[in-house]
């Protein structure tokens, strides 16, 4: 008796018609995919070693670009600088804010579910609308914040926008205005920490300070990352408040990498350089999303898992 190949039962008449079926509805994602996702990010690489002003046909120069970039141009080492500044200081006081939040909105009093719209609510208030409305809280004149502050006891308070040293710090307490959409996923993930949990802890003596440590913090593990990814991909695309606020301005301290990219292309017509610097853009981000994955495994807590 001979011994082959197994051999793979027929395809059914059903199970084809059913692929087929499956493939036509799928196509309108898959043609808009090819189109609107894949077929750029391609073409953004291949312009990147190109000289193409978007007029003229794209013309091979290599490396050209990518040695100019790290080589000639200055603004692109200050605007990667005011990018990562925003990574370092802006993205955990944003994380802190929005936890901070979170802890207090999910005590148990009455009117909470009117605090939790309210804190909620500026968070999806369009970015454009939010930015014009901090360029007058912000004034260093007749702002409300230099207001407050002169009630504080603080005279002559920062000029804010207009001051290089005071600039990024200000878009950094502007952003706390949207900490609502971080929030939610924490609120989220607090109430479904089991109470047990906190039972058990205060049982074997635990302080609210350690029941936070020991029990809260780990069980939210997964959402703080979860956060820490989407902040990280937010804060290397930060463009939209430097543009409508400052237009990089004061002294570039507000030009971001993203907004640097935006003059190279839109305003210079330099697409393939610009390309260049979206994908150099790109793998920064990858290799700092990678660091956090890679460290996730000492810090993030699955429920189940055995340490």
């Amino acid at each position: 008796m001979a011994y082959g190949k197994p051999c793979r039962p027929p395809r059914s008449r059903e199970s084809a018609t059913a692929l087929r079926t499956g493939l036509l509805f799928a196509s309108p994602w898959l043609v808009g995919f090819a189109i609107f996702i894949l077929y750029p990010i391609a073409a953004s690489l291949y312009y990147s070693f190109c000289a193409y002003d978007a007029i003229q046909p794209p013309r091979w120069v290599g490396l050209e670009n990518y040695r100019r970039m790290l080589t000639e141009d200055d603004l692109f080492w200050k605007s990667l600088w005011n990018t990562l500044y925003m990574v370092l200081f802006g993205l955990p006081v944003g994380l802190v804010a929005a936890l901070a939040v979170a802890l207090l909105l999910n005590q148990k009093v009455r009117g909470m579910a009117f605090y939790r719209t309210l804190y909620y609510l500026p968070s999806i208030t369009p970015i454009v609308a939010t930015s014009i409305l901090w360029l007058w809280l912000l004034n260093p004149e007749m702002g409300l914040v230099n207001i407050v502050l002169g009630k504080l006891g603080i005279a002559h308070g920062p000029a804010w926008l207009t001051d290089p040293a005071w600039a990024k710090p200000a878009l950094i307490l502007m952003g706390l205005w949207g900490a609502g959409g971080g929030m939610v996923i924490y609120l989220a993930a607090l109430q479904d920490v089991p109470q047990s949990l906190y039972e058990a802890a205060s049982l074997d003596g635990a302080s609210s300070m350690q029941q936070f440590r020991h029990v809260t913090m780990p069980m939210l593990s997964p959402v703080i990352l979860f956060n820490l990814i989407m902040g990280l991909i937010g804060s290397f695309q930060y463009f939209t408040q430097a543009y409508v606020m400052t237009s990089g301005g004061p002294e570039d301290s507000t030009t971001f990498y993203a907004l640097h990219l935006f003059n190279r292309a839109f305003f210079d017509f330099k697409m393939g350089y610009a390309s260049a610097m979206a994908w150099v853009l790109f793998l920064i981000a990858l290799a700092c999303a990678l660091v956090v994955f890679r460290s996730s495994a000492r810090w993030v807590y699955y429920e189940g898992e055995s340490r």
